[in-house]
């Protein structure tokens, strides 16, 4: 091949790339009650099952993207999903909480690689007319994964148990895994030396003095993952409170998480034509009217499965919007450092999310309100962080 000829890489394969990296979060949700009832243990300790792989997901991110411009994505992609197939494995035959959490943390620090090259392979091969497009897909295929991975997950636990599903995700990771060994080129066509700590702490820390950057990062923080408090507690909410089985946790957590699919299709509507801070704020305040709604229902006493549904649907219709504009703010600060503000933006927003699925674990009580109270938190967090942008 040609030094300068330019590279192809199948945009399908890069959207399954990038979706995976956050599926064995999402899709083990629904089976967590019977996950700590066969190991004998708490809804707060299996509960650090989705907490500690967030964790694992932020700090990841800010390690993949600096190693990827010195040795290059493909390598560095291959190694993340080896590690990504080597926690699901570790999970199949777990006796204990112990080896599942470990198990876990070993799959988010695999996975995190995925969702970090994925997107920087979508840009190594775009030019520059064409990367929005590209990216956009990106973005809803990323918006889906949650949508449909805890239905599936819901589906295949109640029918085989929690262990299938990560044998069914060990083998989509393996097929993937052969498929990038086979058919993706390496698109970083021009490595550059590896930084030292230092300028990588520079680098954000520039970009942390910046105003607008703050303000867009914590409202696209809490807007990104404000939403895992109430899928870390769904199956204990809906299943042990409301009687649902698996089969239809997962099809109501599809349901929530559908309704941010809808506000990022309203939030493509609305680009160019209502500015970005303006956007962002409108979908920020059905975010505000989703979480007290929900929280003004369960202190009433009138929780039922479609009262909790329908205003977490508002909440994610709000978030929807919020977040792909909260990421347009962020991304614009210093265009020449666009993949530190990415990265900075994806650790802050996992742990944010780990905070998020914390506290309500933390405050388990049976109970919508810790959930409510979580995205009431988020939602007026975000209100004034914008008021800065």
């Amino acid at each position: 091949m040609l030094k300068n000829a330019p590279v192809r890489a199948p945009l399908p394969l890069l959207v399954a790339v990038t979706m995976t990296g956050t599926v064995a979060l999402h899709i083990f949700v629904p089976v967590l009650p019977a996950a700590a009832a066969d190991l004998g243990t708490s809804p707060v300790a299996a509960q650090l099952t989705i907490t500690l792989y967030l964790v694992g997901l932020a700090c990841g991110q800010l390690v993949y993207g600096p190693l990827s411009d010195r040795y290059g994505r493909r390598p560095v992609l291959i190694a993340g999903l080896s590690l990504y197939l080597a926690g699901l494995l570790l999970a199949i035959p777990a006796r204990s909480i112990g080896v599942l959490v470990a198990a876990r943390v070993l799959q988010s620090l695999g996975a995190c690689g995925s969702l970090v090259l994925g997107r920087a392979m979508v840009r190594d091969v775009s030019t520059a007319a064409d990367a929005t497009r590209k990216l956009a897909i990106l973005t809803m295929a990323m918006t889906l994964t949650p949508a449909l991975a805890p239905a599936i997950g819901g589906v295949v636990g109640g029918a085989f148990g929690w262990r299938a599903v990560f044998v069914l995700l060990a083998a989509v990771v393996a097929a993937l895994g052969l498929l990038v060994v086979a058919t993706l080129p390496e698109t970083n066509r021009r490595p550059v030396a590896l930084p030292g700590l230092s300028a990588v702490g520079a680098a954000y820390l520039r970009l942390l003095g910046a105003p607008v950057y703050r303000a867009y990062v914590v409202a696209g923080a809490c807007a990104g993952t404000s939403l895992y408090a109430f899928l870390a507690v769904a199956p204990f909410l809906l299943g042990e409170r409301l009687g649902r089985s698996p089969q239809e946790v997962g099809l109501d957590c599809l349901l929530v998480v559908a309704g941010m699919v809808a506000g990022a299709w309203i939030a493509g509507r609305l680009a160019g034509r209502v500015p970005t801070r303006r956007a962002a704020r409108q979908g920020n305040a059905l975010c505000f009217a989703g979480a007290l709604a929900l929280l003004a229902i369960d202190r009433s006493g009138s929780l039922s499965v479609s009262t909790l549904i329908l205003p977490l649907v508002l909440y994610a219709v709000g978030i929807g919007i919020l977040g792909p504009n909260a990421v347009a703010g962020l991304m614009n600060v210093d265009p020449h450092a666009a993949g530190a503000a990415s990265s900075l933006y994806g650790f802050l927003q996992m742990a944010f999310g780990a905070l998020f699925t914390l506290s309500v674990a933390a405050w388990h009580d049976g109970s919508a309100t810790p959930v409510a109270v979580t995205l009431l938190s988020a939602a007026s967090a975000a209100a004034l962080a914008l008021r800065r942008a």
